[in-house]
């Protein structure tokens, strides 16, 4: 499905200790790397993040990165799952009301990936870390208590991880502004004849996006568990 590596992160060869760094060069830390890797992608995006320019807004020299991650790729990889590390309550996940947690898990996914919009196009081709596997537990945990089927599971979580995804993509890529939006709304107008339904209803209009996004989980859910 989407993601064909789980967790590449626990799997990186020993390494020695890292050199005692100069005067002259801060000390770097895991933890450190992968802060700043997350800054430098919110700032330019994907195709911004090089090991040199990475290197050099930690102050170090590249090659010291190499004694912390293996390459690029595990980077990626790390920066990815820190910024989808869920920090909602258990209690929260705990509660009788399934709908409510599932809405909370989900909505809370949507909104760090719009905070780091780069993570939506990185997600569905990078290794699975703990943060976001732990996500996906949490979600199957809540449909599961919800009276989702073993057999069914599968089905109902990628569908709402492609539900995800799709409202994140679009949401961050369609941007308009309002000239634009009513620009679009008076072109619908005046082809009426052939675009009659979302005419009427000002499609190009509607820029409600959370209040979109509440309401197709809404269909999804009713799906996933019919009201009995």
């Amino acid at each position: 499905m989407a993601a064909k590596r789980v967790g590449t992160q626990d799997k990186r060869p020993h390494r020695k200790a890292a050199p005692v760094p100069s005067a002259q060069e801060p000390r770097l830390s895991l933890e450190r790397i992968v802060a700043t890797a997350v800054e430098l992608l919110d700032a330019e995006g994907v195709e911004g993040l090089k090991m040199r320019r990475l290197a050099d807004r930690l102050g170090s020299g590249a090659m010291s990165l190499y004694w912390h991650v293996a390459n690029k790729e595990e980077v990626f990889d790390l920066a990815l799952d820190s910024v989808l590390e869920y920090r909602g309550s258990s209690q929260m996940i705990e509660s009788p009301d399934w709908r409510q947690a599932v809405f909370h898990i989900l909505e809370d996914w949507r909104a760090s990936m719009l905070r780091h919009p780069w993570s939506a196009s990185l997600l569905p081709r990078r290794a699975l870390g703990s943060n976001i596997l732990g996500r996906l537990e949490l979600l199957g945990r809540v449909l599961s208590t919800a009276g989702v089927e073993e057999a069914d599971l599968n089905g109902a979580i990628w569908s709402l991880w492609n539900y995800v995804m799709g409202a994140t993509i679009t949401r961050a890529n369609f941007v308009l502004s309002d000239e634009d939006m009513l620009a679009g709304q008076q072109r619908l107008a005046h082809l009426s004849a052939e675009y009659p339904t979302i005419g009427r209803a000002r499609l190009l209009l509607d820029n409600d996006w959370d209040g979109v996004f509440r309401k197709g989980l809404e269909f999804l859910l009713d799906g996933i568990v019919p009201s009995r």
